[in-house]
């Protein structure tokens, strides 16, 4: 996931990013109000989420904030010391998609980049506006909730489902194992990781694509588009 994060104090930016990427996260790092609006390019979807800090040396946060709108629906997460409630309407109504109050918790700051991303991709769609995902012979209908290949239904469980959708949203992404128990499974990591690993191999078979799933040693799986 493409995440660009806007923040002056480079000591913070430094020690967020490095957990942003222990969790798979690629972070480019702006300093300024200007450096942000100059990463995104009207009508470019170069991000995946913006982590917005409202502390700018530039520019006012909020007026930041309402300028990304206008160039970009890329979700944006507000990250801020103000915990009063007119500073989080009015960061929600220049577009913000959510509202973090510092201090917070790393984990739940990456279950909110997680949920405002989940979000975008539900309201978007597939290209086209079809409710499909296509991965060669592979179709994933999202609403139904049914995958079929070579237009062969296959029957999945809903973890089963949950976790190739995960995986088909991004293809060629690598999502770490704790990242995936977090969004499947709504747990940490801790005992979960059997769990995974079992659910990776059922789909591998019932879809009798072993090479679909890829195992990335070490950090956890990303999903191989097979030729059409």
């Amino acid at each position: 996931m493409r995440l660009l994060l806007v923040e002056d104090d480079n000591h913070v930016a430094a020690a967020l990013s490095a957990v942003l990427a222990r969790h798979g996260f690629s972070v480019t790092h702006a300093r300024s109000g200007e450096e942000a609006l100059q990463a995104l390019v009207p009508e470019s979807d170069a991000y995946d989420v913006v982590l917005l800090d409202l502390g700018l040396p530039d520019q006012d946060g909020y007026e930041v904030c309402g300028k990304i709108r206008k160039r970009t629906s890329t979700p944006v997460i507000m990250v801020t010391a103000r915990s009063d409630v007119r500073s989080r309407i009015h960061g929600l109504n220049l577009g913000a998609d959510d509202y973090v109050v510092k201090p917070y918790d790393t984990g739940e700051l990456l279950a909110r980049i997680h949920a405002v991303s989940r979000r975008s991709l539900h309201e978007d769609g597939p290209a086209g506006g079809d409710s499909a995902l296509r991965l060669g012979p592979v179709r994933i209908e999202l609403p139904t909730r049914q995958v079929s290949v070579d237009g062969t239904v296959v029957q999945l469980t809903r973890k089963e489902f949950d976790l190739l959708a995960l995986l088909a949203q991004r293809p060629g992404v690598v999502f770490r194992r704790e990242q995936i128990i977090s969004e499947v499974w709504q747990t940490s990591w801790e005992g979960t990781g059997r769990t995974l690993e079992v659910h990776v191999a059922s789909l591998r078979a019932k879809l009798r694509m072993p090479a679909l799933i890829e195992t990335v040693r070490g950090v956890g799986y990303r999903l191989v588009a097979p030729a059409a």
